[in-house]
């Protein structure tokens, strides 16, 4: 992995159309950069959805991929973050045997200190969540490995700004207010 390299999070606000998402990982395939998480739902504005995006690049490509997804006919607004603007987190789900997990006491323990929780137990596995920045998820999926792991999955980052506002708001009243008055 290159080092020069920083973890940006693009969030766009579009309206939710079919092929949207083809469209963004074209952008990104064209420049050769990975898309590390992807995440859809709808967000604050109504009818309007927020897809967010991880990856690593540089600044300067982060500034052409944003004008790049912006020239998307359904793209509202894009926005580009580093990790310091954001307040985010991503869950992961962790499927482990439950006789291993009885068998070995000390399990509980390490759910615990890592701030995850039971969410399933059946007399076959269960099911652990926890919730919290990668490096958290990815350190107890570490912890867990010698508990036999079934199955592993972790989602995408979701993410919300710092700022006191939301910036697509901002964008859409300016714009409203930039309209001229119909006839």
């Amino acid at each position: 992995m290159n080092n020069d390299l920083t973890l940006y999070t693009i969030s766009v606000f579009s309206e939710n159309h079919v092929g949207l998402l083809t469209q963004l990982s074209n952008i990104f395939t064209r420049r050769c950069i990975n898309i590390e998480s992807v995440t859809a739902s709808a967000c604050s504005v109504p009818n309007i959805h927020k897809i967010t995006l991880t990856c690593r690049s540089t600044a300067e490509m982060m500034d052409k991929v944003i004008k790049q997804i912006e020239k998307r006919i359904d793209v509202i607004r894009a926005f580009c973050y580093v990790d310091s603007e954001l307040v985010y987190q991503e869950i992961a789900l962790y499927k482990i045997s439950t006789a291993k997990m009885l068998a070995e006491n000390h399990v509980e323990s390490i759910i615990r200190n890592f701030g995850a929780r039971i969410i399933e137990i059946t007399p076959e596995y269960t099911v652990i969540e926890k919730t919290g920045h990668n490096d958290e998820t990815e350190a107890l999926f570490l912890e867990l490995k010698r508990y036999d792991i079934k199955q592993f999955v972790r989602s995408g980052r979701v993410a919300i700004t710092r700022s006191p506002i939301e910036h697509v708001d901002e964008y859409l009243a300016r714009r409203q207010f930039m309209k001229p008055e119909q006839s």
